[in-house]
């Protein structure tokens, strides 16, 4: 399910194949890793792409869209890149922490609305969490640093951020991609046994 609003215009979209796009699909691998996590009876996400097109109705050349999606091809919400229309050039962000978190922000609005649910979910709070910069804060401002051994502390990865409960005991859950270390005690025994198997 694409969501263009004069579909007929645009070419069919596609599988991003391997080596295409490799910044995004690193990102992705780390975001499936927190999908098959939370949501082991999903399949893994994958990058669709929509190649670039001339509009109809403009005239104007469009670059490549890519999107992430779900495995049969549907996906919500906007591209991944980000394009000047005036040249067509691409504008990506040079640090993977800030791709991962852009890929991550995608992934999420992909599996919240197409599966009609709220992923993640904070396991002490039962609540939806956001993807932040770590350390941040209720009002979206960076607080203190977070202390050594949390969630997101290297390299300023992006963080998977829990509002909290109506305490506003706000936190970061896990850093993108490492959400299975943070799952309670059962459920990661029980992931890092089903990896084990998968990896024979």
């Amino acid at each position: 399910m694409s969501h263009f609003p004069h579909a007929t215009e645009f070419p069919e979209p596609a599988p991003v194949p391997p080596g295409r796009w490799p910044e995004l699909q690193t990102a992705l691998a780390a975001v499936n890793r927190d999908l098959r996590a939370t949501l082991p009876e999903q399949e893994p996400l994958i990058l669709v792409a929509v190649p670039a097109w001339e509009s109809a109705a403009t005239g104007d050349r469009v670059p490549e869209h890519v999107y992430v999606a779900m495995a049969d091809g549907s996906w919500q919400g906007n591209s991944l890149n980000e394009y000047d229309p005036e040249d067509g050039g691409r504008d990506w962000p040079a640090e993977p922490a800030t791709v991962l978190g852009m890929v991550a922000d995608a992934a999420q609005e992909t599996v919240m609305e197409l599966l009609w649910q709220a992923w993640p979910t904070c396991w002490v709070h039962k609540s939806g969490v956001h993807v932040r910069t770590p350390g941040t804060g209720p009002d979206g401002e960076s607080g203190e640093e977070p202390p050594p051994g949390r969630a997101g502390e290297a390299a300023g990865q992006p963080v998977w951020w829990c509002r909290g409960g109506r305490a506003g005991e706000c936190h970061d859950l896990a850093a993108v991609g490492e959400l299975a270390e943070a799952l309670p005690g059962r459920q990661r025994r029980d992931f890092r046994r089903g990896e084990r198997e998968t990896r024979r």
